[in-house]
């Protein structure tokens, strides 16, 4: 299970903020490390104004495009990431929200990996450049339908593809064996609420199955809740990946700060997750090591129920079952009914 600290903004525009929060996360266990990358002038109109979340958590009075501004992630600040990242031995990640931010990922940087956001599930140039960078994927379905998934999914197949973009390709694109291949390789999905905090009874977790048994590609979970629980439930509904906000102090001012866990509560869930990724075993039915030496004390035998005599018929009248399991397996009962005993069998004997 491929676990994603995301970082996100919660740098708040401050370089050692950012670097702390690589070696909380690789302190952490995850595997991953999510940052954000984009121009704010290519991100929001000087028109766009804030979600509730965002102006319950940041000043009101604040345009939208002047908190992207002061959360900017500089270009610059990338390769001492990627440096510490590297020395800490996490995955650096970042999720562009610009065609401009995507290539400068994926070209200038070389990252083998690119995070589209929920918002960006219905941006097609966007998506279809990103399957063009020839990179792996992992999109983000919040907000949005099973169909306008996969329609998302068809802008980036024709892209992978280098198909020329436009509405014919990306309908015949799915249906097609190069496409399901191309995405089998490259695409996984996460199911997401875009809400923060999300509440718990809007998760929805059996998306998940849903997503995993339309589309037939690794499916994951991007969690805003509050606390652990959600994330941990979508571990154990098999989610391939798990992202979740990482914060310093969930205090802070910022955006995302009160939907994300803080060092110390992310370390905990990290840690359930990898209990729960154990537990889920790999689905065969057979007895396990540890509790092969119990079988014996756990299951019942054939025991005589009360003396019987040698060449005595068996009957229900002298056989039980009882602990221990080493002898005769009750399945044998009928079997035995009115043949003759071998020998002489005392009271509670076990049937051998």
């Amino acid at each position: 299970m491929f676990i994603i600290a995301e970082a996100g903004v919660n740098h708040d525009g401050e370089l050692d903020t950012a670097m702390r929060l690589v070696d909380a996360a690789a302190d952490a266990g995850a595997d991953c490390v999510k940052f954000q990358t984009f121009r704010a002038e290519d991100l929001a109109s000087a028109a766009a104004g804030k979600a509730p979340y965002q102006q319950a958590t940041t000043d009101s009075s604040e345009r939208q495009l002047d908190m992207l501004r002061r959360l900017e992630l500089p270009r610059a600040w990338h390769l001492p990431l990627i440096e510490r990242c590297r020395a800490r031995g996490i995955v650096f990640l970042s999720t562009p929200f610009d065609i401009a931010s995507l290539q400068f990922l994926a070209a200038e940087l070389g990252l083998a990996r690119i995070k589209l956001g929920s918002g960006e599930l219905t941006n097609a140039p966007l998506l279809y450049a990103a399957g063009h960078s020839g990179k792996q994927l992992i999109l983000s379905t919040g907000m949005g339908t099973l169909a306008e998934t996969e329609d998302a999914l068809a802008v980036i197949a024709a892209g992978c593809l280098g198909y020329p973009p436009g509405r014919s390709a990306f309908q015949t694109v799915l249906g097609g064996a190069a496409g399901r291949r191309v995405l089998a390789e490259r695409v996984s999905l996460l199911h997401c609420v875009t809400e923060y905090p999300a509440p718990a009874e809007d998760c929805n977790l059996r998306a998940m199955a849903t997503l995993r048994a339309a589309f037939h590609l690794p499916t994951g979970y991007s969690d805003h809740t509050l606390g652990t629980e959600v994330a941990i439930a979508a571990a154990a509904l098999g989610a391939d990946i798990i992202e979740k906000h990482l914060t310093l102090d969930c205090r802070r001012s910022g955006p995302d700060h009160r939907a994300s866990l803080d060092p110390q509560h992310f370390r905990l869930m990290v840690a359930a997750i990898r209990r729960v990724e154990r537990a889920l075993g790999d689905g065969k039915k057979a007895p396990q090591a540890s509790e092969l030496k119990n079988m014996a004390i756990a299951r019942k035998s054939l025991v005589a129920k009360r003396a019987i005599a040698m060449g005595e018929p068996f009957s229900a009248d002298n056989l039980a079952t009882k602990r221990p399991g080493f002898g005769r397996s009750p399945f044998d009962f009928w079997e035995l009914l009115g043949q003759p005993a071998p020998r002489d069998y005392a009271a509670d004997e076990v049937i051998t």
